[in-house]
């Protein structure tokens, strides 16, 4: 006889419960001029019909070594009409062989020690621009020595290297990490001031990349 009252009590403790909850706060809308800003001039994606979110880094940079991790775990959260390219800067000479090592890599299939590359450069302290350190390196990842450095030491590795520079060039990045959203929406942690902003603005970007591309007026 007692099961209804003690089901309606029960019914008005957990109301009261939830009222008292903290609603969970939705991210600030990203702001132009502040969280990211418009490339000047819009640029063709190589995604096709996936909306593209380019990252401009270099291995030997901290910023983008210490953003690694979180860009992982953020990549587990990516829509599947958006891809990322990575794409290493070079904005000195000096740059060359970190991007180099990245596109031998991907034409080799071995993009699973882009990590480890990072790793190297930052934790262990290994100077991977030096041909001999790098190459005794790879033999310890069971790298194929002598087919990393015929592909290293390609032209077609040397262009692609120099592309990456220039598209750099043509977004006006001027340091990384730097993100470049569907072509138009450029931005930063610089910008942001902290990854976790850093990623809710990169999500508010694909959504409106994606408003653009339905012929929507996107949502800001």
């Amino acid at each position: 006889m007692f099961a209804r009252p003690l089901a309606l009590f029960a019914a008005a403790t957990f109301s009261l419960f939830a009222f008292f909850q903290p609603a969970v706060a939705a991210p600030d809308a990203a702001f132009e001029g502040h969280d990211y800003t418009l490339v000047k001039t819009a640029q063709p994606v190589a995604t096709g019909k996936k909306i593209e979110v380019l990252e401009f880094f270099w291995y030997r940079c901290p910023h983008c070594f210490k953003l690694e991790p979180s860009l992982n775990t953020w990549l587990k959260t990516l829509p599947k009409d958006a891809q990322l390219r990575r794409i290493p800067a070079v904005f000195r000479d000096d740059w060359m062989p970190a991007a180099k090592i990245y596109y031998t890599l991907e034409q080799m299939g071995l993009l699973r020690l882009h990590d480890k590359v990072f790793d190297a450069y930052n934790i262990e302290k290994l100077n991977l621009d030096d041909p001999a350190v790098l190459g005794d390196w790879l033999v310890k990842q069971g790298v194929d020595r002598k087919k990393f450095e015929a592909i290293y030491g390609s032209f077609s590795t040397q262009s692609k290297a120099m592309q990456g520079g220039r598209l750099a060039t043509t977004y006006a990045i001027s340091g990384v990490p730097a993100f470049i959203v569907d072509g138009k929406y450029s931005t930063a942690q610089s910008m942001t001031q902290t990854e976790p902003r850093l990623f809710e603005v990169l999500d508010q970007l694909i959504v409106m990349a994606r408003a653009e591309r339905g012929g929507k007026k996107p949502v800001k």
